[in-house]
């Protein structure tokens, strides 16, 4: 299929726009603050380079889920800016382009943004068949920024309930960052010893993530883990917005925090101080 520049169309259709109407308005932020319509009245117009079709409803003649989707395929291989329409098209297909999806997100070749692309759509038509996939990201991920499995949680924690018994299965089987990533979704899941004991064993090994895997222990409801954290709490090692965390998580359990003098030599104790 051929890909079209909608984003240049746009540009050339503003670009005559402005010549015709640019007496009517005082200053260009005037303008600017016209172009949400301006883009309706594009998309709503027939255009010779769409056959005398309106650039809003074009994709809209496609039923096939996997037309479109192979169609955005090319868009990103060809490093062409992707129609909204084209997605927006893809989503009100739901299930019919879940299978076709589902391919383009295990295909070896594609690339980071194209997966990105196929998980946000699979969560847009509420899909739960990449669950058990979206878990194998989170198995395997390590230390530093992971934008497709940071994408892959978010569908995870949209799927609610229905995601939480394969997570919970799979939380022994996960790396450090990944059982962190699942415990940021089943602490809203409270109740389950082995969720909860994985909490205890990260918050004493990752002490530079104590303040995430605190609200993961307040979260959970366990008033076992009282003691760790006040004792994380009443350490001189602990920063100060690690401290604000574990206090908030001892509240939570029904705790009294155990109190602390900070001073200038922690920098956020001391920004914030500054701001008061």
């Amino acid at each position: 299929m051929r890909c079209i520049n909608f984003d240049k169309e746009f540009e050339r259709y503003v670009s005559a726009w402005m010549k015709e109407h640019a007496k009517e308005y005082r200053n260009y932020d005037e303008m600017e603050a016209a172009m949400p319509d301006v883009y309706e009245a594009f998309l709503d117009t027939p255009v010779n380079w769409l056959a005398g079709a309106k650039p809003g409803e074009y994709f809209g003649q496609f039923d096939s889920g996997k037309q479109l989707v192979n169609w955005m395929e090319d868009y990103f291989k060809q490093r062409i800016p992707v129609p909204d329409m084209l997605l927006n098209r893809i989503a009100e297909l739901g299930l019919e382009a879940e299978e076709p999806l589902m391919n383009l997100l295990r295909k070896e070749k594609a690339t980071q943004e194209i997966r990105m692309a196929a998980v946000t759509l699979l969560r847009e038509i509420d899909s739960v068949a990449p669950l058990e996939y979206y878990i194998g990201l989170q198995a395997v991920r390590g230390e530093g920024e992971d934008e497709l499995a940071d994408n892959a949680l978010d569908s995870l924690a949209s799927m609610g309930e229905k995601a939480v018994p394969a997570m919970r299965e799979a939380l022994a089987l996960c790396s450090p960052d990944g059982q962190e990533a699942l415990l940021s979704l089943l602490s809203d899941y409270p109740g389950d010893e082995n969720v909860f004991q994985t909490a205890m064993k990260l918050f004493h090994a990752r002490r530079g993530r104590a303040a995430i895997l605190a609200d993961c222990l307040g979260k959970l409801g366990d008033e076992r883990a009282l003691p760790a954290l006040k004792a994380l709490a009443a350490s001189e090692e602990t920063p100060y917005l690690d401290y604000i965390e574990l206090r908030s998580a001892i509240e939570a359990l029904g705790g009294d925090a155990p109190e602390r003098e900070f001073d200038a030599e922690d920098p956020a104790y001391e920004a914030m101080r500054s701001m008061q």
